[in-house]
């Protein structure tokens, strides 16, 4: 039974002084469980395209309760 899904979007801010990334993410609460993958994909670039800071990767994490049929 699918219980939430949450968006987590990762995107740099800087970078250190050394020349690594400074990474930094962003989390969204109670997307539907049953939206596309692609769609949730694409709403996230949608969104955060809008910012001032690059996306680096986008996450898509659904939990589930597992129950004995």
């Amino acid at each position: 039974m699918p219980l939430n899904s949450t968006l987590v979007v990762v995107y740099q801010t800087g970078l250190t002084p050394a020349g690594g990334p400074i990474l930094r993410q962003k989390s969204l609460s109670d997307v539907r469980s049953d939206a596309a993958e692609q769609a949730v994909y694409e709403a996230a670039h949608a969104l955060f395209g809008l910012a001032v800071h690059p996306v680096i990767d986008v996450l898509y994490r659904k939990n589930f309760e597992l129950v004995d049929e």
